[in-house]
């Protein structure tokens, strides 16, 4: 008899309830049409609750879980300067009755006022987060030694300290949100007897790819997960999916149930570079806005909407597709002129 698709040890994990589950799937009726008659659907976890929302609330949900049980009282994160997790984090950390210290690393070569002080940034300074900056926006491995070196200053002065890593070869507590996250997106659309082909994803950190993608394979389901780059070319963001799938299944004590072909990432509407918009990606944004009233941010969801219609549009009519939508909404305020003009 054939093994019943499950997910290991995923119950077992500490996890420290954050946000309103299950997010709302809708449909984009308007977009679809616009795109040759397409059935399109958007995953709403923009709608997360937390501080103004985003994917990385359900990862949080699993680091705040083990930093509960290790009994910290001081969270520690690195990301670029409007980073959506850090912002997320410093609030996960507040509602828990914990500090928060938050290193900003300069990813984007801009620094006019409105990226330094608007969106995430401000955000984190109403959080009452301690910032600190990192001069490099490509060196995971310093930003992640950094930021241990501020946790030993911290229990230096009697504090507790926890660190949600950056860099790979950590434990991907993670991506257990978005494992979590298949199930629930499997359970909707059949609830509601819906037939999807395909599922785009903004892939970064390969944290909700990856899980999305080992949770939608464990479960048995053989739904297309389409990972949109928004930080690395394809090349090495493919083997960054790979690595992390494998962890998961490590983390999970369960074989891999995703294979290479399974993995699948486009890099057309990365350049010119993380955090960096291009004109696909402002017309996703434009699309999305005037037609469904959906918000998008030019990092993210911006690029990963740009996907869906490129997908779209290659694939003819009739081909059914999800838009994980990841959050980033206060981003746009960071990138508020550059949007002006490209939207005038």
């Amino acid at each position: 008899m054939a093994a019943k698709p499950g997910l290991g040890t995923l119950g077992e994990f500490p996890r420290l309830r954050l946000c309103r589950l299950p997010t709302p799937l809708e449909a984009m009726p308007n977009l679809g049409e616009a795109l040759g008659g397409a059935r399109v659907y958007v995953k709403r976890d923009d709608c997360t609750d937390l501080a103004f929302g985003g994917n990385k609330v359900r990862q949080l949900e699993f680091y705040l879980g083990e930093a509960r049980l290790q009994g910290a009282d001081t969270i520690l994160i690195t990301g670029a300067v409007q980073s959506n997790f850090v912002r997320l984090a410093a609030a996960a950390a507040r509602k828990s009755g914990m500090d928060c210290h938050i290193q900003l690393e300069e990813r984007v070569p801009r620094d006019d006022p409105l990226y330094r002080n608007s969106g995430n940034v401000l955000l984190d300074r109403i959080l009452g987060a301690t910032l600190y900056s990192y001069p490099e926006g490509e060196d995971e491995e310093g930003a992640d030694r950094r930021v241990g070196e501020i946790a030993e200053e911290l229990k230096g002065q009697g504090r507790r300290p926890y660190i949600i890593p950056l860099g790979p070869g950590h434990p991907p507590l993670g991506a257990l949100g978005y494992v979590v996250a298949a199930r629930e997106l499997l359970e909707q659309v059949a609830s509601r007897q819906l037939s999807i082909d395909e599922l785009v994803v903004p892939s970064g950190s390969g944290h909700t790819h990856g899980g999305l993608l080992f949770g939608l394979r464990a479960l048995g389901s053989r739904v297309r997960v389409t990972g949109v780059c928004v930080r690395r070319n394809a090349g090495p963001q493919k083997e960054r999916i790979r690595d992390r799938c494998r962890e998961i299944a490590e983390l999970l004590e369960m074989p891999n149930p995703v294979a290479d072909d399974d993995i699948r990432v486009i890099d057309d509407f990365l350049a010119p570079g993380y955090g960096r918009s291009n004109p696909p990606t402002l017309e996703a944004i434009r699309m999305a806005g005037s037609m469904e009233g959906l918000i998008l941010d030019p990092v993210y969801t911006g690029k990963t909407m740009a996907g869906l219609i490129h997908r779209a549009r290659s694939s003819g009519p009739g081909r059914s597709f999800v838009l994980m939508h990841t959050g980033g909404t206060p981003a746009i305020f960071a990138y508020g002129a550059e949007l002006t003009a490209a939207l005038a």
